[in-house]
């Protein structure tokens, strides 16, 4: 980052630790977008006025194409990349019944696992610090 970037705030964003049963869902980034091929938490960023699970709601809706609840909120994670800074406010999530079923609509491919395979995937340098808070949810219950 250059000086002028050392000066702006991080850019805000959210995501969701999905749950069905004893798996979690994760989604790969596509081709031509930045960490292409890594794998991710789905969400995105807050946009002006919309409050975080305003926003990690419409992600996922816009995303995934399906209805979610928050069940909780998560840590919050600062993550500096190369070309911005993020903060990352993460959830655990449920999904509605009725609200569909989770697709593929931005990224290559999205996947149900088991939470011990967290440690398998190349995740996204921001998402790597809430695996181990991920992988909890399942041994709290």
């Amino acid at each position: 980052m250059d000086l002028q970037d050392q000066n702006r705030p991080p850019v805000e964003v959210v995501c969701a630790v999905l749950r069905r049963g004893g798996r979690l869902l994760v989604a790969r980034r596509p081709a031509g977008k930045r960490l292409a091929g890594c794998w991710e938490f789905p969400g995105g960023k807050i946009e002006p006025g919309e409050t975080a699970e305003a926003a990690l709601l419409r992600e996922l809706r816009e995303e995934l194409g399906c209805a979610a609840r928050v069940l909780r909120r998560g840590p919050v994670i600062l993550h500096e990349y190369p070309w911005c800074a993020v903060r990352m406010h993460s959830f655990e999530c449920a999904l509605e019944a009725g609200g569909g079923e989770p697709a593929a609509l931005e990224h290559d491919e999205i996947a149900w696992i088991e939470p011990a395979e967290l440690d398998r995937l190349e995740l996204a340098p921001a998402d790597v610090p809430l695996a181990p808070w991920a992988r909890g949810l399942f041994e709290a219950g």
